[in-house]
C-alpha cells in the first residue's frame, strides 16, 4: 500500500511539474524565440527525462491499482504511454530537411533543420511546378511540384498542399516557391518508425474512448444511473446625428453603385462587402451620421473634399492623438497632414514596438482611404490572360496589361469618369445606367471568376445581418439575470437544479421562465445558423477557419447544448445565454477587419474543420462547468446547508467533463495527424499547441478523483474547475493576442 502511494504521489508530481514547466517554456518562447525554447526546454534531454521518469511512474501505479479489471480504462491510459513513445522514438530517429530546387535540377541532398546535409538514398528532379489560384484573384489556391525519382526505375510523383510524395520512408512536402514560380521548396521528413508507433497510439486512443462510455463500470455510467443530468451532444442602432453632414449619393444610387462586383480580399464579391469593412474599419461603425456604408464609400470617392475634413477616423493611443493635434476619439484625414508633411512619418520610425501598434492602426486607415479615393481600392474591370484564361481584376487607376484591346481599356480609363461627371451633375438616373453598364461588362468579361448570381445575393443578405453585438448584450443580460434569479431561488428551492423533483415554492415561476427561455432560444439558433449556412455558402468552405467564425460556432453550440441539457437540469438554460452571449461579444471585436476570405492552400484539409469543431465543442461544455462552479460558489455563501444541491451541481459537471476532456483529445490528436501531412510532423511545439496540451493535463485532474482526495470534495472541485478555465481562455485567446505562433489566426 505504501508503494502504490509512493507512486501515486510520484506520477501526480510529476505531470503536474510537467504542465508548470510547459506553461513557463510558452512565455520564454515569446522573449528568447523558439529555437531557444526548442533546445533548452522542450527537446532538452532533462524534459525528456522527466516525461519518461512521469510515464514509469504512471505505469508502476496503473499495474498496482489493477486497472486491468477496466479494459477500457486501462487502454485508455496506454495509449498515451504509446504516443509518448513515439514522440520519443521521432525525436530519435526521425530527420527533418528542406530541399530547394529550379525546375530542370537534378540532386540527391538535402539540408536537415540543423543546417547539415544529408545524402538522400536516391535521386529526384524537379520537371514542373505550377500555382493554382482562386478564380479571378492571385490568392494561391494551390502549389504543385511534378519530380522525377531515379533509383532503381523511374517514378514520377506530385507533391502539393495536403498531398505528400512516399518513397523509401522519406515524405515530400509542400512549403514554399521561389517569386517566378521557377522553383520549389519541399519539405522531408524521415521517420520509418515513430509516425508508426505514434498512429497506433492515437488509434488505441480513439478505440478506448467509446468503449470507455460503454464500459458498465465507468464512473460515467454510474453517474448516469443517478439520474443528476442527461446531456445530449449535437455534432454536426444608433440615432441619428442631427448636425451637419458631409454630401454623398441617395441612398438607392449607393445601393446600385455597391452592387459591383470588386476584387477584394482575395476573392470576387459586391461592392457593398467592401464598403462595410472600409467603414467599419475607419469609423468603428457600419455606419456613419444616418449614412448607410455604401453611402460613406460613395462619400468619400465622389466627393473627396468635403469629407477630407469629416472628424470620422477613430483614434487610439493618447501618443497618437498627441501626434496629429486632435482632442477627442476622431481625426479628419487633414489631420494627419500639416506643412512639414505627413505627421506620422516620424513617429513611425521613432517609437517602441508597443507605441507602434497605436500608430500602425492609424497609418493603416489613413492608407486605405487614400487607396479608395485615389481608386487603386477600387479592382472592378476584369480582364482574362489571352494565353493562360486567368482572369485579373484591375481598377482605373492601374497601369493596364497592353494585350487590352483599345476600346476596353478605353471602357477602363473612362467608365468611372463618366460616373463621375454623371454624380456632379445630379443625374442620379445616368449614373445608374453607366453603373449598369459597367456591371454588364463585369458579367460578360468576368468568366468563370463571377460568383454566381444566387452566391452574389447571399453575400448581400449575409450583410444585412448585423445584430451580434446587441444579442450578444442581450444574451449576456438574460443569461445573468436568471443565473443570479436561479442561484438566490436555489436556497428555498431544489427545482433550480433538476427537473425530477417535487413541486414547491416558486415552482411555477422558475417553470414559466425555462419555458420562456426555451422558446427564445429556437429564434437565437435559427439566426445563429443562419449566419453559419450564408458564410459557408458565400466561402465554398465550412466557416471554422478563423476566430470569428469559431466564436459564432461556439455561440450555436452553447444555445443547443442549452435547450437540450436544460431538460435535465434548469441551469443549463442560463449558462447557454451567458456562453452565447459573451462568445458573440469576441466574435463582433473582429467584425471590423474581413473575415470571409479564401482558405489558405493548406487549410483546405477535411481534417481542420473536424480538428476545430470537436475542440470548439468541448470548450463550449467546459465553459459549463465552470458556470456550474460559480453556481456552485454562489450558493456556499448565500446560504449554508446547501450540500447536496452543490454535489449535484459536481456531478453534473463530471458528466460534462467526460466527454468535453475526450472530445479536446481527440481534437488535438486530430490536428496533429492534420500537421503531419501538411508539414510532416505532428507535433511542432506551437504555443497554441502547448497550451492545449496543458488544459488536457489539467482538467484530467478532475476525472481522477480516485486517486486526487481533494476532487472528491464538491467545494474544491468547483474552485478548481473556474480556475481551470483560465487555460482554455489562454489557448484560444492569451496565445492568439500575446503569444502569437503559427496557431495565432485561430
Amino acid at each position: 500500500m505504501k508503494r502504490e502511494k509512493l507512486f501515486k504521489h510520484l506520477s501526480i508530481g510529476l505531470f503536474a511539474l510537467i504542465t508548470a514547466i510547459l506553461m513557463v517554456a510558452t512565455i520564454m518562447e515569446k522573449f528568447h524565440g523558439t529555437e531557444y525554447a526548442l533546445q533548452n526546454i522542450y527537446c532538452a534531454d532533462w524534459m525528456i527525462a522527466l516525461w519518461t521518469a512521469a510515464t514509469l511512474s504512471g505505469i508502476v501505479y496503473i499495474l498496482q491499482r489493477r486497472m486491468q479489471r477496466q479494459p477500457a480504462t486501462l487502454c485508455l491510459h496506454l495509449a498515451f504511454v504509446v504516443i509518448l513513445l513515439g514522440a520519443l522514438v521521432t525525436h530519435t530517429t526521425g530527420k527533418q530537411g528542406q530541399i530547394h530546387m529550379r525546375i530542370g535540377d537534378y540532386t540527391n541532398k538535402y539540408t536537415l533543420d540543423d543546417g547539415s546535409v544529408e545524402k538522400l538514398p536516391f535521386s529526384l528532379s524537379l520537371h514542373s511546378f505550377e500555382v493554382t489560384r482562386y478564380a479571378g484573384s492571385e490568392a494561391p489556391m494551390d502549389f504543385v511540384s511534378g519530380i522525377v525519382v531515379y533509383d532503381d526505375e523511374r517514378i514520377e510523383g506530385t507533391v502539393s498542399m495536403n498531398n505528400i510524395f512516399k518513397h523509401k520512408g522519406y515524405r515530400f512536402y509542400q512549403s514554399g516557391y521561389d517569386d517566378d514560380e521557377k522553383g520549389t521548396f519541399l519539405s522531408i521528413s524521415y521517420d520509418p518508425w515513430g509516425i508508426g508507433i505514434t498512429y497506433a497510439g492515437y488509434s488505441l486512443l480513439l478505440l478506448s474512448m467509446l468503449l470507455f462510455f460503454l464500459q458498465p463500470g465507468s464512473r460515467f455510467r454510474a453517474l448516469l444511473r443517478k439520474r443528476a443530468v442527461v446531456l445530449l451532444l449535437i455534432f454536426t442602432a444608433s440615432a441619428t446625428n442631427a448636425q451637419e453632414r458631409p454630401q454623398t449619393l441617395p441612398k438607392d444610387v449607393a445601393e446600385e453603385f455597391c452592387n459591383l462586383h470588386v476584387n477584394y480580399n482575395d476573392r470576387i464579391c459586391p461592392l457593398q462587402t467592401l464598403a462595410i469593412d472600409f467603414t467599419s474599419k475607419v469609423y468603428g461603425k457600419r455606419s456613419y451620421k444616418g449614412y448607410t456604408a455604401e453611402q460613406v464609400l460613395c462619400g468619400w470617392f465622389f466627393f473627396y473634399d468635403e469629407w477630407k475634413t469629416e472628424p470620422m477616423i477613430k483614434i487610439k493611443g493618447a501618443e497618437v492623438k498627441e501626434t496629429l493635434g486632435i482632442d477627442g476619439d476622431y481625426a479628419a484625414l487633414t489631420d494627419f497632414v500639416d506643412r512639414n508633411g505627413y505627421k506620422l512619418e516620424t513617429a513611425l520610425r521613432e517609437k517602441d514596438n508597443l507605441g507602434k501598434k497605436d500608430f500602425a492602426a492609424a497609418n493603416e486607415k489613413f492608407n486605405i482611404i487614400s487607396m479608395l479615393c485615389t481608386g487603386t481600392l477600387l479592382k472592378i474591370f476584369p480582364h482574362a490572360d489571352p494565353t493562360t484564361g486567368h482572369v485579373t481584376w484591375y481598377s482605373f487607376a492601374e497601369t493596364l496589361p497592353a494585350d487590352i484591346p483599345n476600346e476596353e481599356q478605353l471602357f477602363i480609363n473612362k467608365g468611372m469618369n463618366l460616373v463621375a461627371e454623371k454624380v456632379a451633375e445630379r443625374d442620379y438616373e445616368g449614373t445608374k445606367a453607366i453603373t449598369a453598364k459597367i456591371r454588364k461588362y463585369q458579367v460578360k468579361k468576368g468568366g468563370e471568376s463571377i460568383p454566381s448570381e444566387a452566391r452574389f445575393k447571399a453575400e448581400k443578405l449575409y450583410n444585412s445581418l448585423e445584430g451580434n453585438r446587441l444579442l450578444a448584450m442581450v444574451c449576456l443580460a438574460i443569461g445573468t439575470i436568471t443565473f443570479l434569479f436561479f442561484c438566490l431561488k436555489s436556497r428555498e428551492n431544489t427545482c433550480v437544479i433538476s427537473n425530477a423533483c417535487e413541486k414547491s415554492q416558486g415552482y411555477l415561476t422558475i417553470t414559466v421562465i425555462c419555458v420562456a427561455l426555451k422558446i427564445l432560444a429556437w429564434p437565437i439558433l435559427a439566426y445563429l445558423t443562419l449566419q453559419i449556412a450564408l458564410r459557408w455558402y458565400i466561402s465554398g468552405h465550412i466557416p471554422l477557419s478563423n476566430g470569428h467564425e469559431t466564436m459564432i460556432f461556439m455561440a450555436w453550440c452553447s444555445i443547443l447544448l442549452a435547450l437540450f441539457a436544460g431538460r435535465r437540469s434548469r441551469l443549463m438554460l442560463p449558462f447557454g445565454y451567458i456562453v452565447c452571449g459573451f462568445t458573440l461579444l469576441v466574435a463582433t471585436m473582429g467584425e471590423a477587419t474581413p473575415q470571409i476570405t479564401p482558405l489558405m492552400p493548406v487549410l483546405q484539409s477535411p481534417l481542420l474543420c473536424i480538428h476545430v469543431l470537436v475542440i470548439m465543442i468541448a470548450y463550449t461544455l467546459l465553459a459549463f462547468t465552470m458556470l456550474n462552479g460559480i453556481a456552485a460558489v454562489i450558493m456556499k455563501i448565500t446560504r449554508k446547508n446547501r450540500e447536496e444541491e452543490i454535489a449535484a451541481l459536481q456531478r453534473t459537471s463530471i458528466l460534462m467533463l467526460y466527454p468535453a476532456l475526450f472530445l479536446l483529445t481527440a481534437g488535438i490528436f486530430i490536428g496533429a495527424v492534420w500537421a503531419n501531412i501538411s508539414w510532416g510532423r505532428y507535433w511542432g511545439w506551437d504555443p497554441k499547441e502547448v497550451w492545449a496540451l496543458i488544459t488536457m493535463l489539467v482538467y484530467s485532474a478532475t476525472l481522477h478523483s480516485g486517486s486526487i482526495k481533494a476532487m472528491r470534495r464538491p467545494m474544491f472541485f468547483h474552485i478548481y474547475c473556474i480556475v481551470a478555465f483560465l487555460t482554455v481562455l489562454i489557448t484560444y485567446f492569451g496565445v492568439n493576442f500575446i503569444l502569437g505562433g503559427m496557431h495565432s489566426y485561430a
